[in-house]
């Protein structure tokens, strides 16, 4: 379970404090597919490296699995991130010099988890209609077939959480359909707490809840 409990953030800038989240308190279950929607600035970028623990919030807590990631260690903490989020950004974030199958592979480098560990990256690579672009590099790859990738590694060490932050935002209209099909696809049967920001309306539909983020509030659409 994901708890987010009155979770404040704010920034020091030369004319004060600037707020851009105010008591957020969110709570998602394994299986729970959630769309936060709102304008450029509004926070949803903060918001989703506060709950994949990239960025500590300024009060409030944040706890996944039961666990507060901001109490560990540093190295814990990476550990942490690793093994139970999972994310999938706008602009793939791809090694260019690695194939398909090394790209996705990346996240397990890090753990001694090695077992089994290639067989299913070339199970996702095939869930997610890559197989015979398996030794592609990013660069011989479409937008869409490189967010198919992202999606892929994402869920590699097969994460509680999955953060999307404008998945289908450099897409065409057919590739970001394509994608949004994919992803609800993929949590389904991973069975995931999947969290995405968008801008755009039409995924946001997709999506059996949908929240908007304006004015450092979260609040039901």
């Amino acid at each position: 379970m994901l708890e987010v409990r009155q979770v404040s953030k704010s920034y020091a800038t030369p004319r004060g404090l600037l707020r851009i989240l105010d008591n957020v308190s969110l709570s998602l279950s394994r299986g729970d597919a959630v769309a936060i929607m709102g304008p450029s600035g509004s926070g949803k970028s903060t918001l989703l490296y506060l709950l994949g623990a990239l960025e500590p919030p300024t009060s409030g807590t944040v706890t996944l699995d039961g666990r507060n990631p901001f109490e560990l260690s540093e190295k814990e903490l990476a550990a942490f991130r690793n093994k139970q989020v999972g994310f999938v950004f706008q602009d793939h974030c791809l090694l260019p010099q690695c194939s398909v199958i090394e790209n996705v592979l990346v996240p397990t480098l890090v753990t001694d988890a090695r077992h089994g560990v290639e067989a299913r990256a070339r199970e996702l690579v095939e869930r997610v209609g890559l197989m015979d672009r398996m030794d592609h590099r990013p660069g011989e790859l479409s937008g869409g077939e490189q967010q198919r990738v992202a999606m892929a590694r994402a869920l590699i060490r097969e994460p509680l959480l999955l953060l999307c932050d404008e998945p289908t935002g450099n897409l065409d209209h057919q590739s970001a359909e394509a994608v949004a099909t994919m992803l609800l696809d993929l949590h389904r049967n991973q069975r995931t707490i999947l969290v995405v920001v968008t801008h755009n309306p039409e995924l946001a539909s997709r999506f059996p809840l949908r929240l908007a983020l304006a004015d450092g509030h979260l609040t039901k659409v």
